[in-house]
């Protein structure tokens, strides 16, 4: 089935197979190829998202169980559409939910399932499911023994039933007889919970340890989700028993891989994953790039989700000298972070030393069996700065030698974390270690696979979490796999990008949204514009600041929100203001604003933090935001508003910038649910809400909307008829020319006598209409696109039908329309 362009639908929260089924003839309609589904298995009761699977080989009752599968199945063969999956290698629900994970809980190293998760079993298996220590909290009187429904007994906590070890089982009994076999007499006696307790498998302890000590791998920060052993190949396949009979039977077309950075042999695991489906069946990765970094060429996948597709189009709508302008009244305002490098080491050096420290302390005990000549705090003081120090994510050759791009990374964090360790030799140690260059009596491949595994964490939660929510200067840069700090690479740079794309990951997905993006697609097109517009944000700022200074708190720790957060707030409010705000509008829109705003400096960790949240700084900072949108502050709304003008008649050029860009560059275009419309939501869970499906899509009448969608609609009608010049055809940058050729992106594919060409304005704050989306003429001056460079043919305009020959044409008769799509008249 022929891959022209995915759809992501987000399962849970209402969306179950039956309603999606009710979908598939708009997204048909739309020119849709392959639905891509959010995880569809078994997961943790009241699940939101489908990360934490309890049951792998199961589809979820709640959205319709394998019946309700099949028949979907059915409604998308009929309309001609496949399905990629979205499936979870790495982790699973450390829930009594889980069968495995009850069974380990109930038999420990003895369990069957014992080697299906990542357990050092050194110690009893820790539960960090306590506000306080076990002794402490069975003297509260919390725990209780009932019997389950075969009549054997479970530990009571909560909402939660543990398995107690048989062989506890048979000390309970005698004890219970000692007190008349009542069971409450039991635990009462706080002494005798404990003795029970040293008996399992497992010791319950508090949550707030768990950054310090876990017995377990943990996906990221997540204590409710445990690492998977699929590198086992008895786990692979017990984890891909469904997956694979789904993918057999010819349910499943494609397969996108949940956080493969996770797994301890992601190269590894992708070979065996590619034996067992077959050439044919497309596999993508999640995997973050960084800027120069790329996709490991001996992966057997078509590419990754699309990350660093969204951060090639933030090269060319942002503009260079002004998000250079913004930088340096950023850095006054805000002196903390002008210097952002030393923010974003800052950040790492936080989750080192703080919110993976146990992960550390892992690491620098299987660094000192392999290192017995050096000092264990040297040797902890090297890892914890390499860790720090590291460019990308992780490296991925555990037991054979590095790559020489790995070496290089490598190379690099060293050369860094020397400048902060006294014991430079120590650094060495490790790095040799890193390198599998240790001392050949003793095997480094643990230590070498452990590290990767934190690298990732580690930096994915100070960057995308923490730095990302601290530095404001340009919300539309602070996106996944965005670097900030680094400078727009501009028209030429984004052309040599996409002719990468084009070597290494053709048919890798073109995102521009995501459920995991910090803020929809239009809401980041109009925030690119500030870069254009600095001088009228640095203007309304202090005015904004003077209006809304009465809902600013004054506690003894300084004010909320300070600058910075003001500054951002403003920015985020920026993205999602509509273009008109009746009174009736402003509950719901300060509702998701106020709550954005909180999750904003819970990430930023700060002042406050999801583990030990301020709830006086909280609440000073949702005071702030909800007053912000209240009926009683319409002087502030509509000033706002009337400010917001230029900025939303640009985001909108913008927006359809990067939706021709996703249509026409190398790359499967892949839309998030219902952002073929308008998506202007901030980060999860507000872009995770229930999708309303086709109805809304239809009948909005924005401007934006309805262009875009008749965007969409002609370009995947262009990509069904002409699948290799998309699948195959090489990127051109086409030429040109003038006084506004840096306002001009133009490229072009093109495959043995078809050819296609992209032409959109860029950076025209200011000089754009919001009513029609267009510049006027004069604008352009003597601007000229050289056609003649590629073609000497006649090209028609897929967007109005309008021909042209492939000369020298001036750009001010081609914007009829906002963007410009050509292609070969034979279309």
């Amino acid at each position: 089935m022929q891959l022209v362009a995915s759809y992501r639908i987000q399962f849970r929260n209402g969306m179950t197979f039956e309603r999606a089924i009710e979908q598939l003839p708009y997204l048909q309609g739309l020119g849709i190829s392959h639905i891509y589904a959010s995880p569809i298995f078994t997961a943790a009761q009241g699940s939101t998202h489908g990360y934490d699977v309890t049951n792998a080989n199961e589809i979820d009752p709640s959205l319709g169980a394998r019946a309700g599968f099949d028949d979907f199945s059915r409604h998308l063969k009929a309309h001609g559409m496949g399905l990629i999956l979205d499936i979870v290698p790495n982790h699973m629900a450390a829930s009594l939910d889980n069968p495995w994970w009850h069974d380990v809980l109930a038999n420990g190293e003895s369990s069957r399932y014992a080697s299906h998760f990542d357990i050092d079993w050194a110690e009893p298996l820790t539960l960090p499911h306590l506000e306080l220590a076990f002794d402490d909290t069975a003297a509260s009187g919390k725990f209780n023994l009932v019997r389950d429904r075969g009549q054997a007994f479970r530990l009571h906590f909560g909402d939660s039933l543990y398995p107690l070890s048989a062989e506890s089982l048979d000390w309970l009994d005698a004890q219970l007889e000692e007190v008349g076999g009542e069971s409450g007499k039991f635990v009462s006696q706080p002494e005798k919970l404990s003795a029970l307790h040293r008996l399992q498998h497992w010791q319950l302890v508090a949550w707030t340890t768990a950054s310090k000590h876990l017995s377990y791998r943990r996906f990221f920060e997540v204590t409710g989700l445990v690492g998977v052993r699929v590198e086992d190949p008895m786990v692979f396949d017990a984890m891909h028993a469904l997956v694979l009979e789904l993918v057999r039977s010819g349910q499943v077309d494609g397969l996108r891989i949940d956080h493969v950075d996770g797994l301890a042999d992601p190269k590894g695991y992708l070979e065996c994953l590619r034996r067992a489906v077959g050439s044919k069946v497309p596999i993508y990765v999640e995997k973050i790039l960084a800027r120069d970094e790329a996709l490991a060429s001996d992966w057997p996948v078509e590419g990754t989700t699309g990350y660093e597709f969204i951060n090639a189009i933030s090269d060319i709508l942002t503009s260079k000298q002004g998000v250079a302008q913004l930088r340096q009244h950023y850095s006054i305002l805000v002196p903390d972070l002008a210097d952002p490098g030393a923010g974003l080491r800052q950040a790492k050096l936080q989750m080192v030393t703080v919110n993976f420290a146990g992960e550390v302390d892992r690491l620098v005990k299987l660094a000192a069996g392999l290192l017995p000549g050096i000092d264990l705090q040297s040797i902890a003081a090297s890892i914890r700065e390499l860790l720090v120090a590291f460019p990308v994510y992780r490296l991925y050759n555990t037991t054979q030698a590095l790559t020489a791009a790995e070496d290089h990374v490598l190379d690099h964090a060293a050369l860094v974390a020397r400048e902060h360790v006294q014991d430079q030799t120590a650094v060495d140690a490790v790095v040799n270690v890193l390198r599998g260059q240790a001392d050949p009596t003793r095997d480094p491949t643990e230590f070498r696979r452990r590290f990767q595994q934190v690298a990732g964490p580690v930096m994915a939660k100070a960057m995308e979490d923490t730095f990302l929510y601290r530095y404001n200067c340009l919300l539309a840069a602070n996106e996944v796999g965005g670097d900030p700090i680094a400078e727009p690479m501009g028209i030429a740079g984004f052309h040599r990008h996409m002719q990468r794309r084009m070597r290494e990951q053709p048919l890798g997905m073109s995102s521009t949204s995501t459920h995991d993006t910090k803020r929809g697609e239009d809401a980041r097109a109009r925030l690119y514009a500030i870069s254009e517009g600095v001088d009228d944000w640095m203007t309304a700022l202090p005015r904004w600041r003077l209006s809304n200074a009465a809902l600013v708190s004054h506690p003894p720790t300084g004010m909320v929100p300070d600058l910075n957060l003001e500054w951002m707030l403003y920015q985020a409010l920026l993205g999602i203001i509509p273009s008109r705000v009746d009174i009736d509008d402003l509950p719901v829109l300060r509702e998701r604003f106020s709550a954005y705003a909180l999750k904003a400096v819970r990430e930023a960790k700060l002042h406050t933090d999801w583990s030990a949240p301020d709830q006086t700084y909280e609440k000073a900072v949702q005071h702030f935001a909800e007053g912000v949108l209240s009926p009683e502050n319409l002087a502030f709304v509509n000033d706002f508003i009337a400010f917001s003008r230029p900025f939303v008649a640009s985001g909108n050029v913008n927006s359809l910038v990067q939706t021709l860009v996703k249509l026409v560059a190398p790359g499967i275009p892949d839309f998030y649910q219902g952002a073929e419309g308008l998506d202007q939501s901030l980060v999860d869970p507000d872009n995770r809400r229930p999708w309303v499906g086709a109805a809304v899509n239809l009948q909005d009448t924005e401007s934006l909307a309805t262009t875009k969608l008749d965007l969409i609609r002609r370009g995947l009608w262009l990509r069904r008829q002409k699948p290799m010049l998309f699948e195959r055809g090489e990127y051109i940058a086409v030429s040109v020319e003038g006084q506004m050729r840096d306002h001009v992106l133009a490229f072009a594919r093109r495959h043995a006598n078809d050819l296609v060409v992209a032409i959109a304005p860029l950076q025209v704050f200011g000089a754009v209409k919001q009513a029609t989306m267009k510049v006027d003429a004069s604008f352009w001056g003597d601007t000229t696109v050289r056609l003649s460079s590629v073609s000497s043919g006649v090209l028609r305009n897929v967007l109005d039908g309008t021909t042209h020959a492939c000369e020298d044409l001036p750009v001010s008769e081609l914007f009829k329309l906002p963007v410009v799509l050509l292609a070969t008249t034979t279309a």
